[in-house]
């Protein structure tokens, strides 16, 4: 039971893009198409997979034991840096079109704050391994289903000629995140 608290948790009540707004740079950019949003959703849950599992190791076998739990922040930067690097060479060898339509999104992954905030949170909220590989899934989980639902709904409001200027643009595409975290703050009280 606990295991399916913190996923609907991650997911929907604690929505990392909507009750925390990190990682809203990449929401903004990279919504504009639902198949860059769906890439970026899932080079994300990748990377915050095998960096929490990475990070999570590393913490416990080599910082823990040796009393060097100070460095955990520096040392989880640089495990996603290489992740990062990982995917970013894969997907320009492997899926250039992706690769060429994610751009500059793609590097930065590295400073996006959902990336390191789990890894952090597998440490500081004291997970055991089933729990941070749950936790690590569920929270690009739950970015991956706001980015796409609202690339959708940008796509067409993007396309709607009615729209007055002033709104065209980020101005609306701000609007339509706020209320969706309206909307995903009625699920408060569930979990």
């Amino acid at each position: 039971m606990n295991i399916l608290v913190i996923a609907l948790a991650a997911i929907i009540t604690n929505n990392v893009v909507l009750s925390r707004f990190l990682g809203v740079c990449p929401l903004l950019g990279v919504s504009k198409k639902t198949e860059n949003a769906i890439g970026m959703s899932l080079a994300l849950i990748f990377v915050v997979v095998m960096s929490g599992i990475l990070s999570y190791g590393f913490f416990h076998l080599v910082l823990a034991p040796l009393g060097l739990e100070y460095l955990e922040l520096t040392s989880f930067i640089l495990i996603i840096a290489v992740f990062v690097q990982f995917v970013e060479m894969f997907l320009k060898k492997y899926v250039q079109g992706l690769y060429n339509a994610l751009g500059i999104y793609l590097p930065l992954i590295t400073t996006n704050c959902v990336v390191l905030l789990v890894a952090l949170e597998n440490i500081t909220l004291g997970f055991n391994f089933l729990e941070m590989v749950v936790y690590s899934i569920a929270v690009p989980v739950g970015f991956m289903m706001v980015i796409v639902a609202f690339s959708i709904i940008r796509t067409r409001i993007d396309g709607d000629k009615r729209l007055p200027t002033p709104f065209k643009g980020n101005a609306i595409a701000l609007i339509v995140v706020a209320l969706m975290a309206l909307a995903f703050a009625g699920f408060g009280g569930i979990v």
